[in-house]
């Protein structure tokens, strides 16, 4: 097969950096930058639940060491960990 592909340079055209708008300033000044610091002030920490199998998901404020959001929420581990709890036991359905 016969090849007389040709490749011809071309220009390079300069691109400028955007000016920085003086409505938002800087990125330490920006929407994004206080999105970022506001979500890397908080952690997940997951534990192991009361029983076999259970987990438990917490939402930990790093500077406070507040719990912000938990899954299941403790009266859901509170409940687990009493002697009588069983799946379906909590609504008694019976007329």
């Amino acid at each position: 097969m016969e090849n007389n592909a040709k490749i011809d340079p071309i220009g390079a055209v300069a691109v400028q950096p955007a000016a920085a708008s003086t409505a938002s300033g800087d990125f330490h000044d920006s929407r994004f930058a206080r999105e970022a610091e506001r979500a890397a002030r908080y952690r997940l920490v997951i534990e192991e639940g009361p029983q076999s199998g259970s987990f438990i998901y917490k939402t930990l404020d790093r500077i406070t060491g507040e719990v912000v959001k938990q899954l299941p929420r403790q009266q859901v581990v509170d409940l687990m960990q009493a002697a009588r709890y069983s799946a379906g036991s909590v609504i008694d359905t019976r007329a």
